[in-house]
């Protein structure tokens, strides 16, 4: 039994290492239709140089999409038209958020290649259920990795160098609304 929980603790352990190496998601699954706080992590620089920016590109119909500031980073957002406009509280959306910046002001926000950070952003989920996937761009002050390869078919992410992070959504259960 004690050797069963070491190899345990050390497969956990070794996964998490693993995990820690990607951007990733605080909360890999949602309900689909619903909103979503996206807490993205970043774990680490490039190649030991610190991070100077992150843009995410959002999924395909990720709705009304809302940054956090973070506090020494500068925000940009960038919209485009929609094929399909949709209504939100008695407005028609035509252009809405297709991806959104984090920019280190200065070199004492960076983030340093052994520290961890979040990005949050927040919005309405597809109404369909299965994965969607967030591009991230993490640039450093050498290098950069872009975090926006996707699998050839399904959702398993094994074997991408550079995995784009993936949203599983599940069907509605309760039939909830919330904001």
């Amino acid at each position: 039994m004690h050797h069963k929980t070491f190899l345990l603790t050390a497969l956990s352990l070794l996964m998490g290492a693993q995990a820690q190496a990607h951007v990733s998601l605080e909360q890999g699954e949602a309900v689909a239709g619903s909103y979503y706080k996206a807490v993205l992590r970043v774990g680490h620089g490039c190649d030991g140089a610190p991070t100077t920016q992150v843009t995410v590109t959002l999924p395909e119909g990720l709705r009304g999409a809302k940054p956090q500031p973070k506090e020494g980073w500068t925000l940009s957002i960038r919209k485009k038209a929609l094929a399909q406009p949709y209504e939100s509280h008695g407005k028609t959306i035509r252009e809405d958020v297709s991806e959104i910046s984090w920019t280190a002001r200065d070199e004492a926000h960076y983030l340093q290649d052994g520290w961890y950070e979040e990005f949050v952003l927040r919005g309405g989920l597809p109404e369909t259920a299965g994965p969607i996937w967030f591009k991230v761009h993490q640039r450093c002050t050498q290098g950069e990795w872009n975090w926006a390869e996707l699998p050839t078919s399904g959702a398993g992410t094994a074997g991408l160098k550079s995995p784009a992070v993936r949203l599983m959504l599940k069907a509605p259960g309760g039939g909830e609304h919330t904001h």
